[in-house]
């Protein structure tokens, strides 16, 4: 595994070591690791020795270097990356112009100091939860390379895990944070819809996209998260929310935080290992309480409908011009997609709007909400069926069963990884969502800071 990205930045800010160094190992680590892992689309060399030596020269210069100065991270190959080709995992995307310039929340990477070493696979146009890309091969999972890393992020949280590099970013419309940080065991937040910035990243479901960070730590996701902050009137989701940092917060946080356990629902679509990730979240956190968010079901159902219809009018031109093109997994989808009546998108934000509702009275007692992140651990690459509750199902889809509802109505979630034991190789990961209400980052990271420093959350070296 490598570094914590504090760690680094501070070895890099004393001179302990240099940017340069730094990047030297990380480049030797993807040359010697990614190809069991296939996490990486394109390494951007050149560009992050541009990078590391414009730090270790500031240095040299007698400046004070930024929060993430060294650190190395690579992005989603949804994010602009300039002079490179955005594929959003598609082979239709492959001919495109390159990008001009950087996706906004890679520029503020950037002024924090991060080097960027690449682009990382995920699933075509980010519908899926497993990142079995056809066109540019399944990402695996580094604690078992047999079995799925998750998705759509799967080569963000496989790279983190892996040991590649300390921070990477992703998107989640429907869980594809939470899916792959769950399954790869480490930390990811899907921040409140709006609050950071989409400029500059290819789209999958506007009412819906959500952008985060994958870390290897709490305190590592948050020192990332505050150097995304900060509102962008190019997005209208993120047109003028402030920045809010967290760090100090779950550094310095007082004051016993209310935690409740979500029940009904997600306990019924829950497996033994993640009833049992749950049970330790809980007993770590003090949650007693067993809640319940009566429109669960009705939520995940209006994801489905808004996904499929927004999903299927952004790609209707080129489905028709290029239908080869697409990935077999969610071509059909999106044609289905393109067909929904728009009564029916009218009526699942309406039901998704009370559904928001109905959660934010739940945090009227509670700060925080504990569930699992998926139903099950890592499932077999090309696995098409699981089976859970008693019931057969089709394993791409039900990866999302517990995540959907919760990203419908836009709140903040922090994945922290636990390692039940009670998988039946005794060492894959499941990880639990931290949910807290609106705005509130803060109390989602504070959760998983505890967590950690209690020892029932922590990422495991491969």
């Amino acid at each position: 595994m490598t570094g914590p990205a504090h760690d680094i930045a501070r070895q890099v800010r004393s001179g302990e070591r240099s940017a340069a160094a730094v990047l030297d190992a990380t480049l030797a680590r993807v040359r010697e690791r990614d190809p069991r892992y296939n996490c990486f689309t394109a390494v951007t060399e050149s560009r992050a020795r541009q990078e590391a030596l414009a730090i270790d020269a500031r240095r040299a210069r007698g400046e004070t270097l930024p929060p993430l100065a060294g650190v190395p991270y690579a992005v989603k190959n949804l994010f602009d990356i300039a002079d490179e080709v955005t594929l959003a995992g598609g082979r239709v995307n492959a001919s495109n112009p390159p990008a001009r310039r950087d996706a906004l929340l890679v520029e503020r990477m950037r002024e924090a100091g991060a080097v960027l070493i690449g682009a990382l696979n995920m699933d075509e146009h980010a519908y899926g939860f497993t990142t079995e890309n056809t066109h540019y091969g399944a990402c695996r999972n580094p604690h078992d390379t047999s079995r799925i890393a998750g998705g759509s992020s799967g080569g963000s949280a496989a790279a983190v895990a892996g040991g590649l590099v300390p921070l990477t970013l992703g998107s989640d419309t429907n869980g594809s944070i939470r899916v792959p940080a769950s399954l790869c065991g480490v930390f990811g937040l899907k921040p409140t819809f709006g609050r950071l910035p989409r400029t500059g990243s290819f789209p999958f479901v506007g009412s819906l996209d959500h952008l985060g960070p994958f870390a290897n730590s709490a305190s590592d996701l948050a020192a990332a998260y505050d150097a995304l902050q900060g509102p962008d009137a190019a997005d209208v989701a993120c047109a003028q929310r402030p920045a809010a940092p967290t760090l100090p917060a779950i550094a310095e946080g007082t004051g016993r935080l209310r935690v409740a356990v979500l029940g009904g629902y997600f306990s019924e679509w829950a497996g033994p290992q993640a009833r049992r990730a749950v049970e330790i979240a809980a007993r770590v956190l003090g949650a007693t309480d067993v809640v319940e968010m009566p429109a669960a079901v009705q939520a995940r159902s209006a994801a489905f409908i808004i996904t499929a219809a927004e999903g299927g009018a952004l790609h209707r031109r080129r489905l028709v011009t290029h239908y080869d093109y697409y990935e077999p997994h969610s071509r059909d989808r999106l044609v289905a997609g393109s067909l929904v009546p728009a009564a029916w998108v009218q009526q699942a934000q309406r039901v998704r709007h009370r559904a928001y509702l109905e959660a934010l009275a739940l945090f009227d007692q509670y700060d925080v909400l504990i569930a699992p992140a998926t139903p099950v651990s890592a499932t077999p690459i090309d696995a098409d069926w699981l089976t859970l509750a008693g019931k057969q199902l089709p394993a791409r889809a039900s990866m999302g069963l517990l995540t959907q509802p919760i990203s419908a109505i836009g709140l903040p979630v922090c994945t922290a990884p636990t390692w039940p034991e009670l998988d039946e190789d005794g060492h894959l990961p499941l990880g639990v969502q931290l949910i807290a209400a609106p705005w509130r980052e803060a109390d989602c990271l504070r959760a998983a800071h505890t967590l950690e420093q209690a020892g029932a959350a922590r990422t495991r070296p491969v």
